[in-house]
């Protein structure tokens, strides 16, 4: 699945590694989230510090959807680190960043890396479904189709095995990577396989298409 009008082959390959994320970096903010998520929590401060609007967003966005979350901060530690913090609804304490699901954290980090105010011309995110709970799948969707509208939006191609993430993409959003007998791989655009474009317009969304076998072998 691609959303893709215009290519930048320089642009970084993004694939969020949970584990790192619950690191404890050294103290200090930086202007951009990395392909492994290891800084966030200096990217989190730096936007918290700069961009503060978008990183609002960020939060409104978060606690819609994962009721509970109130409030995540980044402390300074004595040592001169940074601990991310979660704050829930009902919980005197936080919670830190080593105790929250593998889910909560890659969907804040991609929730913060749609809000960069300089993004790269192209961001690859590979398979986005991996730890999210599939009702999260196709908000997040949506929300990368807004990031790509705007302004100054990147171009973001991710491939995905989640038919609940497609639900939220129209045929001219998802192409089809099929491999042929031969070995070879060939990618169609949704939008050229008549039944699709037929059933989608009855109504049918993308993601049951996919599981009625009217994507053909290959996966998008």
């Amino acid at each position: 699945m691609a959303i893709w009008p215009n290519i930048n082959l320089s642009s970084p390959f993004v694939n969020f590694v949970p584990d790192l994320a619950r690191g404890l970096p050294l103290a200090g903010t930086q202007k951009h989230l990395n392909r492994t998520g290891d800084n966030i929590a200096n990217y989190m401060q730096f936007m918290q510090r700069h961009y503060s609007q978008r990183f609002d967003e960020v939060l409104r966005q978060i606690t819609h959807k994962i009721p509970g979350i109130e409030r995540i901060t980044a402390k300074k530690t004595e040592d001169g680190r940074l601990l991310l913090q979660f704050n829930d609804r009902g919980y005197i304490d936080p919670f830190y960043a080593q105790d929250m699901s593998d889910g909560t954290l890659k969907l804040f980090a991609y929730l913060l890396l749609l809000q960069d105010p300089e993004p790269p011309a192209l961001i690859g995110i590979e398979e986005p479904e991996n730890g999210l709970y599939h009702q999260l799948l196709e908000p997040l969707a949506l929300e990368i189709k807004h990031a790509t509208k705007q302004p100054n939006g990147p171009q973001i191609i991710l491939t995905t095995h989640s038919p609940y993430l497609i639900d939220a993409l129209q045929p001219k959003d998802v192409w089809i990577m099929e491999k042929d007998d031969n070995g070879f791989s060939a990618v169609t655009c949704a939008t050229d396989i008549q039944s699709i474009n037929e059933l989608y317009a009855e109504g049918i969304p993308m993601g049951s298409l996919w599981y009625s076998n009217h994507f053909g072998r290959g996966n998008p």
